[in-house]
């Protein structure tokens, strides 16, 4: 939930400011809402060396210098809001790279044509590689993260209800729960799943969401709020809060979903895809 060059044109603008070589300086607040670690050598031989597989699909991609090389330069890509890039750069780089390109497909298909069959091509494939990604990377967070993400925005594109019906909505909650298992810090996955309960309420009612999935507002509005501490100077979550206010109850909560949209709208963004949050939060500011 692009070539070289995509839609994102607003958040390239913003990103260009930025010299490339300031990747790593500019890390931790890039990535404050997904806690990614930084893609150096260190990181891609500590993981070659405890999990085998990903070990051996090394072997496509190159050493680990040149491996966290390319994983850094589709970073760079995906900051800039070439995700179409980072998405093909990714694909290429085992499973690590999987979640870049995950990631960037889940973005890009925000700005795509509803009904646009490259895009649900592109969900698609992302959620193939997700699935191979998670099992190469068991430990992985954001292996399970950008898994949980691309099932979210295809499970969109096809409308929730059919979501529902084919188990996908059990498969995005079991990614989120590994996701903050292994990483209680991630921001983006309280997010998502403030957003799973959220859709689930507006498309069966509270009750109904409640003996099926488990799903209440409560719930919701725990995660939203956890993830506005863990990532306050990040937009998307203030934007998805007020998205999954509207969502429980739009009447009852218009008011407070456009004070969040203001608050979302206000903050600098970091990157594409952060021009791309404060873009929709802008369009969600309208007069009562």
């Amino acid at each position: 939930m692009r070539q070289s060059t995509s839609k994102s044109a607003p958040g390239k603008r913003a990103a260009s400011k930025q010299p490339e070589n300031s990747l790593k300086d500019r890390w931790l607040r890039l990535h404050q809402s997904d806690a990614e670690p930084f893609p150096d050598v260190k990181r891609v031989s500590l993981l070659a060396d405890k999990y085998p597989r990903f070990a051996a699909s090394m072997e496509k991609s190159g050493s680990p210098v040149q491996v966290a090389r390319e994983l850094q330069n589709a970073w760079r890509d995906f900051h800039a809001g070439n995700f179409l890039k980072a998405i093909a750069l990714g694909d290429k780089l085992g499973a690590l790279g999987a979640s870049i390109a995950n990631k960037a497909a889940a973005v890009h298909s925000l700005n795509a044509q509803h009904n646009d069959a490259k895009t649900l091509t592109i969900l698609t494939n992302a959620m193939a590689r997700g699935e191979l990604a998670v099992q190469v990377l068991p430990d992985y967070a954001n292996a399970h993260y950008n898994l949980a993400l691309v099932i979210g925005r295809y499970s969109q594109r096809i409308s929730i209800l059919k979501a529902l019906a084919e188990g996908l909505a059990g498969r995005v909650r079991e990614h989120l729960e590994r996701t903050l298992k292994l990483e209680p810090k991630h921001a983006e996955a309280h997010i998502a799943l403030g957003l799973y309960h959220a859709e689930i309420i507006g498309k069966l009612g509270a009750l109904a969401a409640k003996l099926t999935y488990n799903a209440s507002a409560a719930e919701s509005i725990a995660h939203f709020q956890h993830a506005i501490k863990l990532a306050p100077d990040s937009p998307i979550a203030l934007m998805e809060y007020a998205n999954g206010m509207l969502l429980l109850d739009a009447r009852s909560n218009q008011d407070q979903a456009r004070k969040l949209y203001a608050k979302a709208a206000a903050l600098p963004p970091a990157d594409a895809m952060e021009e791309l949050d404060v873009e929709r939060a802008k369009r969600g500011i309208r007069p009562a």
